[in-house]
């Protein structure tokens, strides 16, 4: 059981903003449909990165704090980057910038590096809102282009980016055997409007923005599609370099020397950059920016700052996520009055109910907004916000409208207070809200229409089903075909029909119907992880399956029962008897014994038992064998954890090849360190 209420209630926390935050990389990254501002994502990874700074024990390898962005559009072939595609740090006020100022100036000032006049010489450059790219040029001719995707490894977009004229096929002058073009594909706000005009007389989908259009237009899989679309590149950075000599100095010494020769190379660099220097220069900048924002002939979100010399930079080295030696400022939020005319629920796909406002039209920040999200019934409740108020719309980050509060001098005597509905508007399930959470939810994961996709595409993950070849595309034409409405529908399909869906020839349908066969005898942990219960992870369910032994057993457990088990306390016991409560979940688990899945008892490691109980392990790197997955199991199996980072209560570091600071800090801080050999010695196998 968990040690105290608080460490519950972080674990909790930490478990919804993960959640959550995944939720908005998909839709940011791969379905390119935001539905929540920059801003707002910004504090909820900044929440999630202080909560775990406080916690670290919380830190897992999932969590999106451990790494740079989001996940890969399977279409497309993958592409690993010569070096990593970071992100940068937010500033958002005055203060953030004197701050990140300060750090740089102090610790170049210690190495000896600071000018003459005691300011730090920086590049100030745009913050574009298109899709960050690599352009990988050998010899001088471009070979290869890329989406950032999760910043190690991106999508092959190479065909479409020849396509485009800014972007050119054969860099001139003396270039180096290897260079890695970092920069921004967007679209011109006339051309948008262009493009938008022509998709209209088609009747052809619109794009929201130019963002979204620049991102759909450039990850089509025929790039005879992108060709016909108005896309510009703008270059502004680098990653792989490899120079013809050894020892040879850089094209510049400079971030601005470098900008400079990519221009002499025949890359486009935009002109809107200055070198500045200290705060001052930097705040001086962006207001400049800021007060022509407007017409600019493409939309930004802000600007960056990066120090100027290379070799600064070099000392300055990065953090986790992003470079020390830069910085974003983003820009505020634009903001209108207009009329809240209702308040309507949506459903997401983890079940979560939020509420939307319906508003009167309103042009705010360059489009027409009718509706705005209000987050949860605990932010309405802040904002004190009624229906039939004149409200404060916000487009915040420039992408997702917001409501930021009433206009109280303006409010009627008739308007009326907004309540969570008692049962989803969806599937009729109860609609629950945990203590300590503000996000009401849907209890109906495997029944809930509105879930159906996230609940078939999660059971079927590799740390669940493992149902190779049942991939987020293939779920969404089965589902919206509705052929599958169920969890149990999948055990029901035959190659026949498989056939008849897009991208489904006769032997991936039948690697497929062999996959599902497959996973009819799951391990009951597996079994119990692929349901989806809330806060019940891939530990928990193990834990639960070696202490009941079967579905039936759990199901019929009370929460006096469950808090009996290892690492369960009343928010997951509470969270299994809902689950188990919804009649409509058991009937699906009894379909699921009607189609032959019947789980089998856990796997527990050879001669080892739990000789791992209560010790922490950490994987870096890539191992001979095992994938991180497999080792993990085995670790989890045989009774340990594993964390993302390395600390003083690490019991072991696993470093496979390329192992990273993670080996590093295991080595400063004397924790053993083994190799895939020795975590099998240590497993008994």
């Amino acid at each position: 059981m968990t040690g105290s209420s608080k460490s519950v209630s972080a674990a909790q926390q930490a478990d919804a903003l993960r959640s959550e935050i995944e939720r908005h990389n998909f839709l940011y990254y791969v379905q390119d449909a935001p539905v929540v501002s920059d801003a707002a994502y910004d504090n909820l990874m900044q929440e999630l990165m202080a909560l775990e700074a406080e916690h670290p024990d919380l830190i897992t390898p999932e969590s999106p704090t451990q790494r740079v962005g989001a996940a890969l559009q399977s279409a497309l072939d993958s592409v690993r980057h010569g070096t990593p595609m970071l992100s940068l740090g937010n500033a958002f006020d005055p203060e953030d910038i004197l701050a990140f100022d300060k750090r740089v100036s102090d610790t170049l000032s210690g190495a000896g590096l600071i000018a003459e006049d005691g300011q730090v010489e920086y590049v100030a450059e745009l913050k574009f809102d298109g899709l960050a790219v690599n352009l990988r040029y050998e010899q001088g001719r471009l070979v290869q282009a890329a989406t950032r995707g999760d910043g190690q490894t991106g999508e092959d977009v190479t065909n479409n980016i020849r396509t485009l004229r800014s972007v050119p096929l054969r860099l001139t002058g003396d270039v180096p055997q290897v260079l890695e073009v970092r920069g921004e594909v967007l679209m011109f706000r006339s051309d948008f409007e262009a493009l938008n005009q022509a998709q209209q007389r088609r009747r052809e989908k619109v794009f929201v923005n130019p963002r979204n259009a620049a991102a759909g237009s450039l990850r089509q899989l025929d790039p005879n599609i992108t060709q016909q679309r108005p896309l510009r590149f703008f270059a502004y950075g680098w990653g792989e370099m490899v120079l013809p000599g050894v020892g040879q100095p850089m094209p510049g010494a400079t971030h601005a020397q470098m900008l400079d020769w990519f221009q002499h190379c025949g890359l486009p660099v935009n002109g809107q950059r200055k070198v500045v220097k200290g705060a001052a220069g930097l705040l001086e900048f962006y207001a400049g920016i800021g007060n022509t924002r407007g017409q600019l002939p493409f939309d930004i979100d802000g600007v960056v700052y990066k120090v100027n010399s290379l070799q600064a930079q070099e000392v300055l080295g990065y953090v986790a996520r992003a470079p020390r030696f830069a910085i974003a400022h983003k820009f505020p939020a634009q903001e209108e009055m207009t009329l809240l005319m209702g308040i309507d629920v949506q459903v997401g796909r983890t079940g979560a109910i939020t509420p939307v406002a319906r508003l009167q039209p309103v042009f705010v920040g360059g489009v027409t907004v009718t509706n705005a999200t209000l987050h949860n019934e605990d932010e309405i409740r802040r904002k004190d916000v009624r229906i039939g108020d004149t409200v404060i719309v916000r487009r915040a980050g420039d992408v997702i409208p917001e409501v930021v509060g009433p206009v109280l001098a303006l409010r009627p005597e008739n308007t009326v207070l907004y309540e969570t509905p008692r049962h989803c508007p969806v599937c009729g399930s109860a609609v629950e809200r945990l203590e300590d959470e503000a996000i009401s939810r849907c209890s109906g994961g495997l029944f809930c229409a509105a879930q159906r996709k996230q609940s078939i595409t999660h059971a079927a993950g590799r740390k669940a089903l493992d149902i190779e070849g049942l991939g987020e595309k293939l779920v969404d034409q089965l589902v919206e075909s509705g052929r599958i409405q169920s969890l149990a529908d999948l055990f029901t399909l035959n190659v026949l029909e498989l056939v008849g869906y897009e991208r489904m020839g006769r032997k991936s349908a039948d690697n497929l119907i062999a996959a599902i066969d497959q996973a009819r005898t799951p391990e009951l942990g597996r079994l119990l992880y692929a349901l989806g219960i809330r806060h019940v992870g891939e530990t928990t369910a193990r834990d639960l399956a070696r202490h009941f032994g079967s579905v039936d057993a759990v199901m019929q457990a009370d929460e006096e029962a469950l808090l009996a088990v290892n690492e369960v306390g009343p928010v997951v016991a509470g969270s299994i008897t809902r689950f188990f409560a919804e009649e409509h979940n058991r009937e699906i688990i009894a379909a699921l014994a009607r189609a032959g899945v019947h789980a089998k008892a856990e796997v527990v490691a050879a001669g080892g038992g739990q000789r791992l109980a209560g010790k922490t392990l950490v994987l870096t790197g890539t191992m001979p064998t095992w994938t991180r997955d497999e080792a993990t199991r085995h670790i989890l199996a045989a009774g340990g954890k594993v964390s993302g980072s390395v600390s003083k209560k690490t019991a072991y570091v696993v470093a496979g090849d390329e192992a990273g600071s993670k080996l590093v800090k295991a080595q400063e801080l004397g924790v053993q360190v083994l190799d895939e050999d020795g975590l099998k010695v240590l497993l008994g196998l």
